[in-house]
């Protein structure tokens, strides 16, 4: 199948992660059923009749794909009150697909390569305080090994700001307790290495100490098996409720409190960027909200004429 074929490709070539495959086949599947009016398509027999749809443009030109198409559809995004974001990421995955379906011959243009993204309002990324973090870590119990097992892992996603899904990768052997490090595979499998407070490092010791075996994987579900993302972050909400913070967290928002805390409290950007794992500086200086008391602090410290 076309669209299996482009998905295998993204996470060989490019490293592409499942989470993004997965997406891009949702996005994909989505605009064809739109053009093949058919919402209903199982998968298999809507990228079959997509292959013939744009195989044949010379015998029935009425019916051949360009760019109105996938206007149209990005309209009824729109309509449907899909989020900028969300249009962009899905325009995104159609250019990547008919670049692929360019290159492989089936059809001779990317009708969608002069479309522009939709223009993106910039956002702040929302993050706990100090305090109300501290609150958060303080109140997990941890009178069994599952207790045990929750304060260290989010014990290490403050100290880190790792993203979920590194989190429930990560193995034993990728945790150098002498050096105070943990090896990271990211996006793309890129690996990188981060520092790790003593604090969470004491987290996840106590914890594996509750642990009769020894096993790979160094956060496991109650079966004994690596945890999931799903399972994170149901736990986290379950967290959430029970020290009645009022306020919605997420384990990205954990990784935002983190950069936004180091940051605020002198880090250098740059620094910032290699722990989160982020390709550009610029992803990293969202972060630059720091506050007007710490950025008035600086000011009246260093400016020679204040």
């Amino acid at each position: 199948m076309i669209l299996d074929q482009f998905l295998e490709t993204l996470s060989a070539q490019k490293g592409y992660s499942s989470h993004t495959a997965r997406a891009y086949r949702s996005d994909i599947l989505g605009f064809m059923r739109f053009v093949l009016k058919d919402s209903d398509l199982p998968p298999g027999k809507c990228q079959t009749l997509f292959r013939e749809k744009i195989s044949q443009p010379n015998k029935n030109p009425e019916k051949s794909l360009n760019k109105t198409d996938i206007r149209k559809y990005l309209a009824l995004l729109v309509r449907d009150g899909k989020s900028k974001r969300t249009v962009s990421r899905k325009l995104s995955a159609l250019k990547s697909f008919f670049d692929y379906l360019v290159i492989c011959g089936e059809i001779k243009i990317n009708p969608a390569e002069t479309i522009p993204f939709p223009k993106l309002e910039a956002t702040i990324p929302r993050f706990l305080s100090i305090d109300e973090l501290f609150g958060l870590l303080d109140k997990i119990p941890a009178d069994t090994w599952l207790g045990k097992r929750n304060r260290a892992m989010f014990e290490t996603f403050y100290s880190t700001g790792m993203r979920i899904s590194e989190i429930a990768g990560l193995n034993r052997a990728d945790i150098d307790f002498d050096r105070q490090m943990i090896r990271v595979f990211g996006k793309g499998s890129k690996e990188r290495i981060v520092p790790v407070g003593k604090r969470a490092l004491e987290a996840i010791k106590e914890y594996w100490d509750s642990i009769d075996h020894s096993f790979e994987p160094v956060f496991l579900n109650k079966n004994r098996t690596r945890i999931s993302t799903r399972s994170i972050r149901r736990i986290l909400d379950k967290i959430v409720r029970d020290c009645q913070l009022g306020v919605p967290v997420s384990p990205h928002m954990l990784r935002h409190s983190f950069a936004t805390h180091m940051l605020d409290c002198g880090a250098d950007l740059r620094g910032i960027q290699e722990v989160l794992g982020h390709a550009s500086l610029s992803t990293t200086q969202v972060y630059t909200h720091v506050s007007m008391d710490h950025l008035m602090a600086v000011y009246d410290k260093a400016h020679p004429r204040r």
